[in-house]
């Protein structure tokens, strides 16, 4: 039986008791030879105040069984998951901001959705998002030269503004609509769209590839999902994308369906303005 965190709903109700609930260093690796009195006093800050673990949740199950089981309202609750190397973190909802935060192994699977900054910085390690993801998934914090160094991030719906912005190694997967600029200033990886693209995708970006297996026609009126500074290359059909397919279907996600993979595929070459060395690959007649 994993450790469960039970959340008791007065702690996050209308009246904020608490409003912003940071729990880094709540890891499987980290509780894992911890008795539960002891996780139950574990430092916490509740907006920016010391407070302790056990105020908010009821503890429960077997810290050794290497697994964390969150139950209820976790949305207030943020860097779940932040730093983590091993063992596996299940939220049965929706989970705050900062969620996976420079991960470096374990899985993370998190039943609803996902505030902004998911993933930030990640290592390694795996990411599974059955909902929405917002702002900057998978993406760079503020003065990193680097995004998403590795590891893989799967996100069954759609994914707000800055999805994958300078991740420079591993997986980002959308199996829905993306907000403004995925994959800006991307410097390698591979970032997949299954859905509608949102306007600059790949604005910036240096190598890496980013693969829209959806409609790309148009962003929103009069808008292209390719920016003018990248150049239409050939159309073909590259060997990397079946094998992608293939990855993705391994782990289960969803937004490979209803696709024609064999292609053809268009290739786009940019970003012009840095080198035109990364590429974007469009189905040909989707």
């Amino acid at each position: 039986m994993p450790l469960v965190l039970t959340a008791r709903n007065h702690s996050f109700n209308g009246n904020q008791v608490c409003r912003h609930l940071s729990v880094q260093g709540l890891l499987p690796e980290v509780v894992k030879k911890q008795s539960l009195s002891d996780i139950r006093q574990m430092p916490v800050l509740c907006d920016n105040r010391a407070s302790r673990l056990g105020a908010f949740f009821d503890i429960d199950g077997n810290p050794n069984d290497d697994q964390i089981e969150c139950v209820g309202d976790f949305s207030r609750v943020h860097f779940l998951g932040a730093g983590m190397q091993s063992g596996t973190i299940l939220v049965q909802g929706n989970i705050g901001r900062h969620a996976g935060e420079q991960m470096r192994g374990g899985r993370l699977l998190i039943k609803g959705s996902a505030a902004d900054w998911l993933a930030c910085g990640m290592q390694g390690g795996d990411i599974h998002v059955y909902g929405d993801a917002a702002d900057n998934a998978a993406g760079s914090l503020p003065g990193d030269r680097h995004g998403m160094t590795g590891g893989q991030v799967l996100v069954h719906g759609s994914v707000g503004a800055l999805s994958g912005s300078r991740m420079r190694r591993g997986l980002l997967a959308v199996g829905g609509n993306t907000g403004e600029a995925p994959g800006f200033e991307l410097l390698a990886g591979t970032i997949l769209v299954a859905g509608q693209p949102g306007p600059h995708t790949g604005l910036g970006m240096q190598r890496g590839s980013i693969v829209l297996s959806g409609a790309i026609a148009h962003c929103g009126k009069n808008i292209t999902c390719i920016p003018p500074t990248f150049i239409q290359g050939a159309i073909w059909r590259p060997h990397f994308i079946g094998l992608l397919r293939k990855q993705l279907a391994d782990l289960g996600f969803p937004g490979i369906r209803n696709t024609a993979w064999t292609g053809p595929w268009q290739q786009w070459h940019g970003d012009t303005l840095v080198g035109s060395r990364g590429e974007i690959m469009t189905l040909v007649n989707p």
